[in-house]
């Protein structure tokens, strides 16, 4: 800031001098300095108003006047704002021969411009106030003949500081000064010392702060001391201090103020009783106490005169005389009586002193332990949704292509392929990758179920299509694989004798091989849900029939069909192959049943508590389950644990359609028809101790309601935390 108040004093001082400028003919003109603007009038402001004077200095700080332009001209740019401080600070005079006055400013202004102080700026003449003061205000204090001292108009706004920034290279090193208004450039050797305080160092630069130790005491032993200056005084006296302690604490034993310690009377202490329930007293600070409760005082009915809006008309005393003796409001009928010697006995006293009596003695009071329990508390502690990632969160992909209601779908083992069937009597085959369509196959009829192979090795699609189920070979991906099924099925040999089955197997004719058919199974009713067992040889089926022919399991490699039930336990929805074990779980409206398909007997009997179960998903690891209904429910049974539910979820508004657990992921999804497929972190412990974790972590939507019907189906990707969805709307979507 030096090098700024060097510039405006010389500024000044040549401002002072107009002898000396040699672009300027007239010595009275640079005169002009010390006159006053000519807005300001007579140097008097008690008729002008604050706004009045802050338009006023807007137009001569802004520059904006035309007689301090012609008497500045361009050398006077530079100083221009410490001219118009000091042009604001004399008044109105003659622009021609100066006046003593103005001699003596002016040298008052000479001796400013030598000082050397660096306290404040010597334009400011307000003193050591805080500027605050003046925020609201147009000036910023006042100069030693009184008048005010304006601010600085500034009009620039956030566009021309950016332009300033861009166009000036100095704009870094630029700082406002407060106690004037105006902006000082910083010199280069302020720059550093700013820089240098910043990191932490020291402000003069020669500074030496780790300069060598000087040692003035030797380690070594000497002869002399160095101090033997004799001991105090107090050193060898009582203290007065603790005197005048020990004294105050007499005194406020005198005076009864402290009570020294006297031995407790160890005679015990006896209490009444029956005495009054005083809670001062000795029973009413018992602890498990229960004061007996008061009788209710009396109020203006039971007045010997009551006002009249408490007395019972005919009617109501002919209501009350017919209302059970627990039903009525008063216990008596009101009346009222000229004066109190009027009044009779009252004919229930004892009757009501005999009742009191019974319920002091025969009421149980027992003190209710309230128990002050956050309600936050009660909520287990979950963790948050973004710690259990990976799961899907938004929308990647949309298989378009049915023109009507997609019902199922299903991923092939490698995660390569996708197939959906649908109300349009056909199956499209998808690369999940590109969501293109890489065939379809027509099936004449709805689509009800839809099951790839989960052998690797086996190029298979079942297809649930009225009474058949469809054998296809899609013809995509390994054809070393799609050969290989070829093979496997052209190399059965029926037996001799035809045993009688509950189904019958047809081979697919050459003008059907084309299309991808490779066999087809035919029942007695229409086919519901086919599903495979997890070595890809057994598959099982499910009829919309009554009786014990409901569920079906046919063996492909032996071409054999059979029915496990001898009878029926209500209408069979939903059927599941154990992944581990030789279990088959068949879920009917209000249970859900485990055999054993080896013992050939019943295993567990589940108990969902829904009233229609709609589907069914078994986890990987085989000790869990979930189950959904048309309630709107998702049940999570523990296999090990109970045949009653672990958890039930309720998350969806409308009826549950699909189920599904990831392969791999400790993830779990639920299709419903409000058009919104929720995803679950589900993680089972390997310790049987610790109970599963069930998170709802995701509510994804992108299926448009069609008739009232939402997501139909789900499915998860078999490698990647990806969930397929097949809807109403009839698209078919990829969440990832």
């Amino acid at each position: 800031m030096a090098g700024v108040r060097d510039a405006s004093c010389a500024a000044a001082a040549a401002g002072a001098q107009p002898t000396k400028r040699p672009q300027d003919p007239e010595p009275e003109e640079p005169l002009l300095l010390w006159a006053s603007a000519p807005s300001l009038g007579d140097g008097s402001d008690s008729g002008l108003s604050d706004s009045e004077e802050s338009v006023f200095s807007g137009l001569e700080d802004s520059g904006s006047d035309s007689s301090d332009d012609s008497a500045e001209g361009q050398d006077g740019a530079s100083s221009g704002k410490s001219h118009d401080r000091t042009e604001k600070t004399t008044g109105k005079q003659a622009v021609g021969t100066p006046s003593p006055r103005t001699e003596a400013l002016a040298e008052l202004e000479d001796e400013y411009v030598e000082d050397s102080s660096d306290e404040e700026d010597v334009r400011n003449t307000v003193g050591n106030v805080p500027l605050q003061w003046y925020d609201d205000f147009p000036h910023v204090g006042y100069d030693l003949d009184g008048r005010r001292i304006y601010k600085p108009v500034r009009t620039r706004d956030e566009l021309d500081q950016f332009l300033d920034k861009m166009d000036d290279p100095d704009y870094w090193r630029t700082v406002q000064d407060r106690t004037t208004g105006h902006d000082v450039r910083l010199t280069d050797e302020q720059v550093a010392l700013v820089r240098r305080l910043q990191r932490g160092q020291f402000g003069d630069a020669s500074f030496n702060p780790y300069e060598p130790a000087v040692d003035f005491f030797s380690g070594d032993l000497m002869i002399h001391p160095v101090t033997n200056r004799p001991a105090d005084k107090r050193s060898f006296i009582p203290s007065l201090v603790e005197k005048e302690k020990v004294s105050r604490m007499v005194h406020a034993i005198k005076m009864g103020w402290i009570q020294p310690r006297r031995p407790q009377d160890a005679t015990p202490s006896f209490y009444d009783l029956w005495a009054q329930e005083d809670p001062s007293a000795v029973l009413g600070r018992h602890k498990m106490h229960v004061p007996a409760p008061k009788l209710a005082l009396p109020g203006h009915a039971e007045s010997y005169n009551p006002p009249p809006e408490y007395l019972m008309s005919e009617e109501e005393r002919l209501v009350w005389e017919q209302q059970e003796p627990g039903e009525r409001k008063l216990s008596f009928l009101p009346r009222k009586f000229p004066s109190l010697r009027a009044v009779p006995a009252y004919g229930r006293f004892i009757h009501e002193r005999f009742e009191r009596c019974l319920d002091l003695y025969l009421c149980p009071r027992q003190r209710k332990m309230r128990v002050n329990v956050d309600p936050e508390d009660l909520i287990p502690r979950l963790p948050r949704p973004r710690d259990l990632q990976p799961f899907p969160t938004c929308q990647a992909l949309v298989y378009r292509g049915h023109s009507d209601l997609v019902r199922c779908l299903s991923v092939s083992p490698g995660g390569q392929w996708l197939a959906s069937g649908s109300d349009d009597g056909s199956v499209r085959l998808w690369e999940v990758a590109t969501a293109r369509c890489m065939r379809t196959v027509p099936v004449a009829g709805v689509v009800k179920s839809i099951a790839w192979n989960p052998h690797p090795t086996i190029c298979l699609v079942a297809v649930a299509v009225e009474d058949k189920v469809l054998l296809l070979n899609p013809g995509l991906g390994d054809r070393l694989a799609v050969s290989s099924t070829d093979q496997l099925l052209d190399a059965f040999t029926p037996p001799e004798e035809s045993a009688l089955q509950p189904a019958h197997w047809l081979e697919a004719s050459e003008e059907e091989r084309p299309g991808g058919l490779r066999l087809c199974i035919c029942h007695s009713k229409p086919v519901t849900q086919v599903t495979w067992h997890g070595r890809g040889d057994y598959m099982a089926v499910v009829l919309a029939t009554q009786g014990h022919t409901q569920v079906l399991i046919h063996q492909l490699s032996r071409r054999r069909s059979q029915s496990p039930f001898r009878r029926s336990h209500g209408q069979v929805q939903r059927v599941a192959f154990h992944p581990i074990r030789p279990f088959l779980l068949v879920a009917s409206q209000r249970s859900v049943r485990l055999y054993h398909l080896l013992r050939q007997e019943l295993t567990k009997k589940l108990m969902p508590n829904c009233k229609w179960v709609s589907s069914l998903a078994v986890h990987p690891a085989g000790d869990n389950l979930i189950c959904g209904s048309y309630d709107s429910k998702l049940v999570w049974f523990d296999l090990d644990l109970s045949t009653k539910p672990y958890r039930v979820l309720r998350h969806h508004k409308k009826a549950l359609r699909a189920v599904a657990f990831h392969p791999r992921y400790p993830l779990f999804a639920s299709g419903s028809d409000d058009g919104s497929v929720i995803v679950c972190h589900g993680m089972v412990y390997d310790d049987l101790l610790q109970n599963p974790l069930l998170v709802p972590v995701k509510v994804l939507r992108g299926h448009t309601l069609t008739r009232d019907l939402g997501v139909l189906d789900v499915a998860f990707h078999p490698t990647q935390p990806w969930v397929f969805s097949a809807g109403a709307d009839g698209t078919v979507r990829l969440f990832t």
